[in-house]
């Protein structure tokens, strides 16, 4: 799964713990399921590409 996040929407990088993080809002019950059993959740069913910048002006055109 940690590939998967790697190309997330929701993937956010901070520069001071150099970490990064999942910057989805989910709920404490939401969040420890998503790690309890990372076999079962190979995907993730917030998963949304990231499209970047560009991806985004592409659609409002």
């Amino acid at each position: 799964m940690k590939e998967l996040c790697e190309e997330c929407w929701y993937n956010s990088y901070d520069d001071e713990s150099e970490e990064s993080f999942c910057s989805l809002q989910l709920d404490e019950d939401e969040y420890a399921k998503l790690l309890s059993d990372p076999q079962k959740n190979k995907t993730c069913k917030y998963f949304r590409p990231d499209i970047g910048e560009y991806g985004i002006v592409r659609k409002q055109n």
